[in-house]
Order: structure tokens, then C-alpha cells, then sequence
């Protein structure tokens, strides 16, 4: 059980340390507004994209071995989904308020929170498994997201045409999943291995990607709209923090996943609200006051949730 707890430390607490720095900075003022938006664009732009390239590119690792997986991440997603849809329709009365609390609940920080876990957790290996996981089901992600946030548009121009033309647009200008694209082209091409000047550039940006995007999510993170949490975000978060690993581990045991395959589903579930929630909740017309008190309560409290479940599953021999 000790090997367990110390297992849990290790991959957690290293990403709550640059976290806690982010937010240290951002009070003292050495971090301000327009330096997290920056930074933020500069790792979802090029560092992580740079990330997600090399680490599948260099990978021996067989991804027609990670179907399964693959499949039983969809599956999550879907069963949380619907869950949330029940959920809403019954208990939340405010349209407004019934897009974001779905989207709070099927949908986790797997870019960021997810990936950085499971490399602390299993190296370059859980990395290139990760990338792949993540590059499928970040595009049901945007598909879910818009369909459950479409309910508050008032626009006549707002039709199933919009619609899909938004959710292909937000999928091939995705700068992550054009990446996983591009990589797996060319290793399926005949083409030289990338090696010298090129490689050496994309580690150097690759190495930046995870860590300034812990800091930049720990100086984004909002006390106020954390203590202020509502009846109805306290609910969406234990959707996030607690429900939503239940359903995996559960959905993931039920379909023979252990190991590496089970860290990997458990810690990309099981990762807080993902930031993009808060965004595409403000421009779709979301309430966007409970997105944020949903992202910053499960950027906290779910980070220790997951140490908790990284180190039960692991004492029972699953991760």
C-alpha cells in the first residue's frame, strides 16, 4: 500500500507543484492576464503539437494494440454524456445552465492535466498511448460539446449546416490533432527517420510544452469562482471528480483493460474540467459563470482525486 501512496505522489505532486507556481506568480503580479493568454497560445499552438509529433513519431509502440482502449474511451464518453443529458433535462431548469453542466461532466483536460499525469506515471510509452487516446476522443469531445451548447443559440443562422461546419472547422483546425495526423502519415510513409537540427528544435519545443502549461493553468485558476461554487457546479463537479472515474474504471475492468491501458483511461477521465469548456461555453452563449466555477473547483479538489484512485488502483495491482 506504501508502494501505492508513493506511486500516487510521484505522478500528481509534480503537477500540482508547477500549478501552485503558476498561481503563486499570477498573485504576486509576475504573471499577468495577457502573459497567461500568450503563453497559453504559444504551448496550444506549437509546444504541445511539437509533443504530440515527435513522442508518436519516435514511439515503437504498436497502436493497433490500443483499439481496445480506444474503444472503451468512446464508450466512457458517450455513457457520461447521456448520463448528463438525463441528468440536466430532469434537474437543471435553465437551458443556459444544462449545456455547461453536461459538458463539465463528459469532459476532462486530457491535453494538459491528462497527458502531463500519465507521462509522470509511465514515460514516453504512457505518452505515445496517450497522444493517440487523446487525438480520438478530443474529436468527439468538440462534437458533444457543440451539440449540448447549441440548445441556447437563439440565431436564425444556427442550423444543423452551422453546426456541423463549426465542429469540422474546430476539428481540422486543431492544432493537436492535425499533429497525431501529421505523424502517423509519416510513419506510415517511407520516409527518413527525423533526426539533427529538426529534432533537436521539436524536443526543445516538446520540453517546453507540459510544464509552462501546468503554470499557466495554475495562474488561471480563480479562488473566487472556486469558493463561490453553486449548488449546481458542486453537483457538476462530482460528476467530474467522482462519477466520471467510476464509470471508467467500471466501463475499463468490464472490458479486461489493465496496466499501462487502465492508468491511461483512468488518469484522462479522470482529469479536471477541460479549460476549452469555459471557452466554447462564452461564445456559444453558455452560462459561462458556472463553467468557471466548474474549472476551477475541479482544478483544485480533482487533482487530489485522481492521486486517490491513481494509488487505490495501483495497490489492487490494476495500473
Amino acid at each position: 500500500m506504501i508502494d501505492a501512496i508513493v506511486f500516487a505522489i510521484t505522478i500528481v505532486f509534480p503537477n500540482l507543484a508547477l500549478m501552485w507556481l503558476g498561481f503563486f506568480m499570477q498573485r504576486r503580479g509576475e504573471a499577468s492576464q495577457s502573459f497567461i493568454d500568450q503563453a497559453s497560445s504559444f504551448v496550444f499552438n506549437y509546444c504541445l503539437p511539437c509533443l504530440l509529433f515527435f513522442s508518436v513519431v519516435d514511439s515503437d509502440v504498436d497502436y493497433g494494440q490500443q483499439v481496445k482502449l480506444i474503444f472503451v474511451g468512446i464508450l466512457v464518453t458517450f455513457v457520461l454524456f447521456f448520463g448528463a443529458e438525463l441528468y440536466a433535462k430532469r434537474f437543471v431548469k435553465r437551458p443556459a445552465d444544462q449545456g455547461v453542466f453536461v459538458q463539465g461532466i463528459f469532459r476532462s483536460n486530457m491535453a494538459i492535466i491528462g497527458l502531463a499525469t500519465v507521462a509522470n506515471a509511465y514515460g514516453e510509452r504512457g505518452l505515445s498511448i496517450g497522444a493517440v487516446y487523446m487525438g480520438v476522443v478530443t474529436i468527439l469531445f468538440n462534437i458533444l460539446a457543440v451539440i449540448t451548447l447549441s440548445r441556447v443559440s437563439k440565431s436564425v443562422d444556427d442550423t444543423l449546416i452551422s453546426r456541423s461546419i463549426m465542429i469540422i472547422k474546430k476539428v481540422f483546425t486543431n492544432p493537436l490533432i492535425l499533429a497525431l495526423l501529421s505523424a502517423f502519415a509519416y510513419k506510415a510513409l517511407p520516409l527518413p527517420p527525423l533526426t539533427g537540427v529538426i529534432h533537436t528544435t521539436g524536443d526543445l519545443l516538446a520540453a517546453v510544452a507540459l510544464p509552462l502549461a501546468l503554470i499557466c493553468a495554475g495562474a488561471s485558476i480563480d479562488l473566487k469562482s472556486m469558493l463561490s461554487a453553486s449548488g449546481l457546479s458542486m453537483q457538476a463537479s462530482i460528476g467530474r471528480i467522482v462519477i466520471a472515474p467510476t464509470v471508467a474504471i467500471a466501463i475499463g475492468l468490464a472490458f479486461g483493460l489493465s496496466g499501462v491501458h487502465m492508468g491511461v483511461l483512468f488518469l484522462m477521465v479522470a482529469s479536471p474540467a477541460a479549460a476549452a469548456s469555459y471557452v466554447m461555453a462564452k461564445a456559444m452563449g453558455g452560462n459561462d459563470i458556472l463553467a468557471a466555477n466548474i474549472l476551477a473547483f475541479t482544478t483544485v479538489v480533482g487533482m487530489f482525486g485522481m492521486a486517490f484512485g491513481a494509488a487505490a488502483l495501483r495497490a489492487l495491482g490494476l495500473m
